[in-house]
């Protein structure tokens, strides 16, 4: 089984939804996280719930958090959230949505608003 992701950045990339058994195929390919950005029963039943796929990442030894963020109406406290995560997940990280498209606009929201290392 392979997982087929877009990277960001290089510690970063996107992928649209996967399920539970798709865990140990991202540790395999050397990922250290994964970020669920997509809502539970967003669409319907058969969307796997991610509790589950946070269960299935833990046993293949991943870090994982579930951070729901609704299509189309993300907030800054969403940015905040998903740059909080960034920092404290062990990278690379794989965050995954419906598509990947919300995940991608929260990373690149996220750079937008970090304060720039350069200062001083």
């Amino acid at each position: 089984m392979s997982v087929s992701y877009q990277s960001l950045a290089p510690d970063f990339a996107v992928t649209g939804q996967l399920q539970p058994a798709d865990m140990q195929a991202l540790a395999d390919a050397g990922f250290k996280s994964v970020i669920i950005n997509r809502p539970d029963g967003e669409d319907g039943p058969s969307q796997p719930l991610s509790a589950d796929v946070l269960r299935a990442a833990e046993a293949a030894g991943l870090q994982a958090r579930y951070q729901p963020v609704v299509s189309g109406a993300m907030t800054a406290a969403d940015v905040a959230d998903f740059s909080h995560l960034l920092q404290e997940l062990p990278g690379p990280v794989l965050a995954f949505c419906r598509s990947g498209g919300r995940c991608t606009k929260l990373f690149q929201a996220s750079q937008e608003s970090a304060p720039h290392q350069s200062q001083g």
